[in-house]
């Protein structure tokens, strides 16, 4: 008996409806693994690269510095870098001016660096709407197949005269399998989301607050003072 109620036993010998709900739920949750294990790594390497490029910023004596050796890096210096730059790029356009207007400076550079900061965080959601479609999706498309088995299993039972436990245990069995795919794939979808998220979320805190930082600073160092150059910081 233990041999015929096998997993090997259960998916070989399920109706094919249930054995392609099974391989639906399946490829579903190896696509889902691939996507956490790959939003797990994007997620820590934005974390790593944000408290490097904050450490570099506070260190630095001028930021003129950071924005050259930053155009001039190959490596990809990460999302604050380029929230940095494009906010810079605006305070070395509104520099040129003939008039250097501080509001101005400081609602266009906000509004530049949320900009870059949005297009960042694009690519930080990008495609883990999966894992919550995933996982709200792969719980019915389980019960789907359990309810399909034991429609099977009942209906083969018209066709005898005396049923049996042993007649209907295995496709009660691959009915209720299917239900343990479709939560296999749906479990760890739905917590990688909900930790995905929570980081995305933090992640744009600390960015919108480094905003916040880095316009202070240009601010501070271009007070007017009767009609002189805006400084460099």
């Amino acid at each position: 008996m233990t041999s015929e109620l096998s997993l090997a036993h259960l998916v070989l010998n399920a109706s094919i409806p249930v054995q392609v709900i099974m391989m639906i739920l399946l490829l579903a949750s190896i696509y889902s693994w691939g996507l956490i294990l790959y939003k797990r790594r994007t997620l820590s390497r934005a974390r790593r690269a944000a408290q490097a490029f904050e450490e570099r910023f506070r260190s630095e004596q001028r930021m003129s510095d950071l924005y050259n050796r930053a155009l001039r890096s190959s490596e990809r210096l990460g999302a604050m870098a380029s929230i940095f730059e494009a906010g810079y790029k605006e305070f070395l356009f509104q520099r040129r001016q003939p008039v250097f207007d501080r509001e101005m400076l400081k609602d266009n550079a906000a509004r530049v660096m949320r900009l870059a900061m949005n297009r960042e965080l694009e690519k930080l959601e990008a495609n883990i709407s999966s894992l919550a479609t995933i996982g709200s999706v792969s719980p019915y498309v389980g019960l789907f197949g359990t309810v399909w088995g034991i429609m099977s299993s009942f209906t083969a039972l018209g066709n005898v005269q005396q049923a049996t436990l042993a007649m209907v245990a295995p496709g009660i069995a691959e009915a209720l399998f299917a239900t343990a795919m479709g939560l296999f794939a749906a479990i760890p979808a739905v917590i990688s989301y909900n930790r995905s998220t929570a980081e995305i979320e933090r992640l744009a805190n600390r960015y919108d607050n480094f905003i916040e930082e880095f316009i202070s600073i240009l601010l501070r160092f271009n007070q007017p003072k009767g009609g002189e150059q805006p400084v460099v910081p």
